[in-house]
């Protein structure tokens, strides 16, 4: 073959990142050093291969002394109604039919499913309500476990939100943009603190099995631009707990250990000579898998926990896939020390059959919600644990379709829902913020979701504005440019 074809052919295969590793000396090293400058440092946060710490946190990292550790996230996907279980309006009975004034709607865009009806009847919800705790929160009759563990919670009744459909809405909630790709509020959490556990992921996943309703997408919990050993890993109730942990046939632990140790030596001459984070990334996500495979049957075997236990959460957390049976496991996780366990449940969208599918969410979730404050607050684990339960908008107050004396639907409201917190530095036994007589406009205190993830980095001793990645020539954040800190609710 000609010479001067192979060096053609060996120059066009080269990379530039490949001929500044290769020529560190001089040249090399200062136009690298220009061009990558602060996204290379960013994204090699990784620490060096053999540490007992896989998942380790940014230096200087948290900013100030945390109240909690971790969280525990109950996102109740599709949007329960806040003004049938926690925003009581009782005067909206003698409204009961009437068409929601132009004043209060003030043409506020509306979905597909009611944009075309002639009328919006208010429809006041058939739900009783009472006062609990010494706070005397007000709560519906469908939620009567969280109803005993008010003083614990604080509500927040003035969250509004910046999407009105199920898809950019879960997204905005997560990752502070409504247009899918940017990293999780997991994962920025995994990266800013890192992991407290050998031996588990920092972000854990857990999804109610059996349930319908919209889609939820792994993009959710994923690690956008950060370095993928961020994301999110999702735990399954059927067969692997996750995929991949299993040897093969004939394939002993053994065996593993010489393999892994053997590619890692190989992983790490390929990040010595490019640099690439993804390397270090793989590196560190093989070991976490080997670690996996000891430490994930022990935590998910839930035959360990005492009958009072499952008495506590119910028998349904006997049954793994289960809100409930992941409420518990949740718990197990934290104590272990992941960082950030989100649980998602769906099948809160009852545009239609309000009365009938309402109930049937809350009695799947509303023991195991509580159960799990009150099993956190015994083992002295709630004061250092944020756990956050709410969906992803509200429900309007005029009902979707045809109102009957029995039957009512409630479309998409992202102007105002309902939110509770509990532990990790947030005041117990209050409610923050006010809604008008329709429950339709906030009144007092609003909180955007920008707020409410600045508050919770602000109690995990995060100085959101400073906990930044840079990414194709910006830094972003998970708050954007915005986000004040909710200080009414932080003890």
């Amino acid at each position: 073959m000609d010479l001067d074809r192979m060096w053609v052919d060996a120059g066009l295969a080269m990379t530039r990142r490949h001929f500044f590793g290769v020529n560190a000396a001089g040249l090399g090293t200062a136009v690298l050093a220009t061009l990558l400058g602060e996204d290379l440092r960013a994204a090699s946060t990784a620490e060096p291969v053999g540490n007992d710490r896989p998942f380790p946190g940014l230096p200087g990292v948290p900013h100030f002394p945390a109240k909690a550790k971790r969280v525990i996230w109950l996102f109740q996907s599709g949007g329960p109604s806040q003004m049938d279980l926690f925003d009581y309006k009782p005067g909206l009975g003698e409204r009961r039919g009437q068409d929601l004034p132009g004043s209060v709607r003030m043409g506020q865009r509306l979905t597909g499913m009611t944009a075309t009806q002639d009328t919006f009847p208010v429809a006041p919800s058939i739900f009783k309500f009472a006062q609990y705790g010494k706070s005397g929160t007000w709560i519906s009759e469908l939620m009567p476990h969280t109803a005993k563990v008010a003083d614990s919670l604080c509500f927040i009744k003035s969250i509004h939100t910046d999407a009105i459909n199920h898809d950019p809405a879960v997204t905005f909630f997560q990752t502070g943009a409504q247009i899918a790709g940017r990293p999780s509020i997991g994962s920025w959490l995994a990266y800013g603190l890192g992991s407290e556990s050998k031996d588990l992921p920092a972000f854990v996943v857990l999804i109610t099995q059996g349930g319908t309703g919209q889609p939820l997408y792994d993009r959710l919990w994923g690690s956008g631009f950060l370095p993928s050993k961020y994301q999110g890993v999702k735990f399954r109730s059927v067969g692997d707990p996750v995929l991949y942990l299993s040897d093969p046939a004939g394939f002993n632990r053994e065996d593993r250990r010489v393999y892994l140790d053997a590619l890692d030596k190989l992983n790490q001459m390929q990040y010595d000579e490019y640099g690439d984070p993804e390397i270090s990334t793989r590196i560190a996500q093989y070991e976490m898998a080997f670690r996996m495979q000891s430490s994930v049957p022990d935590l998910t075997d839930l035959s360990k926990e005492p009958d009072h236990v499952f008495k506590l959460y119910g028998e349904d957390a006997r049954k793994p896939g289960t809100f409930a049976a992941n409420c518990l496991l949740a718990r197990r996780l934290a104590e272990r020390g992941v960082r950030f366990i989100q649980l998602f449940h769906r099948d809160w969208d009852h545009h239609g059959n309000l009365p009938a599918g309402l109930p049937k969410q809350c009695k799947l979730t509303d023991q195991a919600a509580a159960a799990l404050v009150q099993d956190l607050k015994e083992r002295g684990m709630l004061e250092d644990t944020l756990v956050a339960w709410g969906g992803e908008f509200g429900r309007t107050v005029y009902c979707q379709g045809r109102l009957t004396a029995t039957d009512y639907g409630r479309d998409h409201h992202p102007r105002c829902f309902t939110m509770w917190l509990a532990g990790g530095g947030i005041k117990p036994g209050m409610t923050l913020g006010e809604t008008d007589d329709y429950c339709y406009n906030i009144t007092k205190d609003p909180v955007h979701i920008h707020d409410l993830h600045a508050t919770v980095l602000k109690c995990l001793g995060i100085d959101h504005t400073k906990l930044v990645f840079r990414y194709q020539g910006r830094h972003f954040r998970l708050t954007d440019v915005s986000g004040e800190i909710v200080n009414k609710i932080l003890v």
